[in-house]
């Protein structure tokens, strides 16, 4: 079980996301798993050509640092860290987190059919998160079940400090996230289009839900790649 999630968003070179993916899921999954990074999804943004998105888990903060040291000095990265870095502009974009509910992996392997995977980010105040997760569990969650996409896992920001600090991370944030997963296009339309008839989401739910945020919710909308766990 993860109790340290990473959400990493990349902005690439105009045409090099290919390029990265290929590198990264034939050289860069197996080998974090080992020293104990487990790549659990990795992620093309459908809104986005020039935008990777990919989450990361650890046991604990401990095993990241470890984990992170070792992968990052290891000959794995010496190798390929060129060929890797050079598809990219900007890859401080990332979001420590923890789950509330977490993602239930059991069985899962690295293939599986294409599917459409959301991930919906609220920017909270500081100090918000603990009301708006009551608030999500009384009110959000069983909406989104009802209108047929239960959470996958729902995050929240780790206050931690990081222990990899050649990696950056998002030191500002106050953030609730929640995960869906859709068949494809069609399935996430039907969804969008019944929580649009639902008065309950439209005139109580959502109304409350905007009042809670520091700003308007950001939501991804992602394709997993061939070897992603999350799909």
């Amino acid at each position: 079980m993860a109790e340290v999630l990473e959400l990493r968003q990349y902005t690439l070179r105009p045409g090099r996301r290919d390029d990265l993916i290929e590198l990264f899921d034939r050289e860069f999954v197996e080998t974090q798993d080992a020293v104990g990074a487990q790549v659990l999804g990795q992620f093309r943004d459908r809104d986005d050509d020039d935008r990777f998105v990919w989450l990361r888990g650890f046991a604990d903060m401990p095993t990241r640092g470890r984990a992170l040291a070792v992968f990052y000095g290891g000959p794995v990265w010496a190798a390929h860290r060129d060929r890797a870095n050079e598809t990219m502009i900007d890859s401080d974009d990332v979001l420590l987190l923890r789950p509330v509910i977490d993602f239930d992996l059991s069985g899962r392997v690295r293939s599986g059919d294409t599917t459409v995977v959301t991930v919906t980010l609220c920017h909270l105040p500081p100090g918000g998160e603990d009301a708006f997760l009551e608030f999500f569990a009384t009110s959000v969650q069983p909406r989104l079940t009802d209108t047929g996409a239960p959470p996958l896992a729902v995050l929240r920001t780790l206050r931690a400090e990081n222990n990899f600090p050649a990696l950056p991370v998002r030191a500002d944030a106050n953030v609730v996230a929640w995960v869906g997963s859709f068949l494809g296009p069609d399935e996430l339309a039907e969804h969008e289009r019944l929580l649009g008839r639902d008065t309950r989401w439209t005139h109580e739910t959502l109304p409350v839900l905007t009042r809670h945020l520091r700003r308007p919710p950001e939501r991804l909308r992602l394709s997993p790649t061939s070897r992603s766990l999350i799909r």
